[in-house]
């Protein structure tokens, strides 16, 4: 299904298998032609490979379908700006802003194409002159530096990042543009050989434990550097201004607000906890983890509405700010955990699992993978509970009953699996319908219905003979033999078990006695090897001893016969027609 297709091709675009992800995007779309979505997602994926030729054309085609849906107008300008024809990409996203006027990303878009534009005039003299940091980024040593950091290199393995820095070497003027990444404060640090300091978030519950700092402790096999040279003093820090210090104040109170909400959710205060996230959302609006922790104490007080209003917030403002997408993904996680817990019927889990899936787009995070298939497991259950009706599956197992004696064996088959769909405890209907495919031809299929209908009733005759006769027309005779002996311990005066005990036996004295033609002692010898049983009879040192004995040793042989599990096998090997006693 396109759905499927869609859910792999977001789940390879999170962990950048941005190839795979080109591929599922294109399956979903050859299932579903006239999906924007499925477009504009592999406009993405293209655009990821620098493809962005084939990025416009999806991206057309996005806005050919949907012309009034804002980000076929963000995708389209990505990848104008991409191929370098920034005067079209400012077009897109102004059109897309006459689509949605408050739209962020279009804003940000229009602001960078449009930075963009400028920029070649401007470089073609070379970076102005009161731009301290042009040549940092030029040439292939810019490469190389980054690749020598321990931190940088890691985030060379980053698209966006290495988008950036392209970015950057082209126009280092939009320098400013970038400022509020950390990973380019950290690359600029290492590029101009100095300790760039950048505020942190605070841990709380919701940040994760990194390890960089021990990384660079351990010994590698480079060479050791020549220490380097003092570093100067550092200048007297600048002087800000009243509004600027203000803002840095309400962002360290709201820190110490989570801090605070922090503890009081460990201890379970959750009144308590709410009130210090609250007090921080207030302080510092620019910092998604105080809502996203928030709506971590509503879900744990089932307050679920409130905790989908909180996510929903989380990932709005995430957007706006270009938050880390791990923040927006466990805030997507977090809404579709609180919609399990609503679910009341099959139908609720429908936005649970879509909302697991944005959150696999955002991030591959082990956790929301294992939500989305515990949510799509909880919903095929209910789907059975819903469907289960036992009046409707006795009334379409009639039916096929029905159809069975005017002979008509695919519409019985049809009657007895819905029968089975409304009710998937009837023994009788795996029986009925067992019947139906052994007199189709279809062996593998009734011998399944069969053992299913004798693992729901062990004492249901039918079952048996069902069991019984399809491997009889299988020419497995011993296996048919055992189940026919079978059932006649639950019902041992039953004709059609007792029938069918004789004909097993009439066969395997009939390659006892040597009186199969040649055709069929080679058919029963070629089936007899493919079964794994005689396989293992055949390759046991010790059975092989008993068959050379049986030829060459009659004494040794007379002793073999007192053995019963020896004869038991000797005995399948003649059935099988391997062996012939005379």
């Amino acid at each position: 299904m396109a759905d499927e297709a869609k859910a792999r091709g977001n789940a390879a675009f999170s962990s950048r298998d941005y190839r795979s992800a080109v591929r599922h995007f294109s399956d979903a779309i050859a299932l579903a032609p006239a999906n924007h979505v499925l477009y504009s997602n592999r406009s993405a994926a293209h655009a990821s490979l620098h493809a962005y030729a084939d990025a416009l054309a999806d991206a057309e085609k996005t806005v050919e379908l949907k012309p009034d849906w804002a980000k076929g107008y963000s995708r389209l300008g990505a990848a104008y700006q991409g191929l370098g024809r920034y005067d079209d990409a400012v077009s897109a996203y102004r059109r897309g802003l006459e689509v949605d006027p408050g739209n962020e990303a279009l804003k940000s878009g229009l602001a960078d194409a449009q930075q963009a534009a400028a920029g070649p005039s401007r470089s073609r003299a070379g970076p102005p002159p009161n731009n301290p940091f042009g040549d940092v980024f030029q040439g292939q040593e810019m490469w190389a530096k980054l690749t020598a950091d321990p931190t940088t290199r890691g985030y060379l393995q980053q698209p966006d990042f290495v988008k950036m820095m392209q970015d950057l070497q082209k126009n280092p003027s939009s320098l400013n543009l970038y400022l509020k990444d950390q990973r380019v404060m950290q690359a600029l640090g290492v590029l101009l050989n100095v300790k760039l300091h950048t505020p942190g978030q605070d841990a709380g519950f919701e940040a994760e434990a990194e390890a960089e700092s021990s990384a660079a402790n351990k010994p590698d096999n480079k060479p050791a550097k020549a220490p380097e040279p003092e570093a100067e003093p550092e200048p007297e820090p600048m002087e800000v201004s009243e509004e600027e210090r203000e803002v840095k104040e309400r962002k360290a109170q709201a820190q110490k607000e989570k801090e605070a909400g922090n503890a009081a959710y460990k201890k379970k205060d959750f009144e308590t906890a709410i009130l210090h996230y609250t007090k921080a959302i207030e302080l510092d609006d620019e910092d998604i983890s105080f809502l996203t922790n928030r709506a971590a104490v509503y879900l744990e007080m089932g307050r679920y509405e409130d905790c989908i209003k909180d996510c929903d917030k989380a990932v709005e403002r995430g957007r706006e700010l270009r938050s880390d997408f791990k923040m927006v993904a466990r805030a997507l996680t977090r809404k579709g955990t609180a919609l399990v817990k609503m679910a009341k019927c099959s139908k609720d889990y429908e936005p649970a699992i879509e909302t697991f899936q944005k959150a696999l787009t955002e991030h591959r995070n082990p956790d929301t993978l294992k939500k989305l298939n515990e949510a799509e497991k909880a919903k095929k259950e209910l789907e059975q509970q819903e469907y289960f009706d036992p009046k409707l599956a006795d009334e379409e197992r009639e039916k096929g009953n029905e159809y069975f004696k005017e002979q008509k064996y695919p519409e019985a088959v049809k009657h007895y699996t819905e029968s089975l769909r409304r009710n998937p405890k009837d023994a009788k209907a795996y029986s009925n319908r067992a019947a139906c495919y052994t007199k189709l031809g279809a062996l593998p299929e009734g011998l399944k219905d069969a053992e299913k209908c004798i693992e729901l009733d062990p004492t249901f005759s039918k079952g048996y003979t069902r069991k019984g006769a399809v491997q009889f027309f299988m020419k497995e005779y011993d296996k048919a033999l055992e189940t026919y002996q079978e059932g006649l311990k639950h019902d041992p005066n039953n004709q059609e078990l007792l029938d069918g005990v004789r004909r097993c036996v009439e066969q395997i004295n009939k390659a006892s006695r040597g009186d199969l033609t040649p055709d069929e002692l080679k058919e029963r010898q070629a089936k007899a090897m493919q079964d794994p049983e005689i396989q293992n009879i055949l390759t046991d040192p010790v059975m092989r001893q008993v068959l050379i004995d049986f030829q060459e040793n009659p004494k040794a042989a007379q002793e073999h016969q007192k053995n019963p599990m020896v004869m038991s096998k000797i005995q399948k090997l003649v059935s099988a027609g391997i062996v012939q006693i005379r």
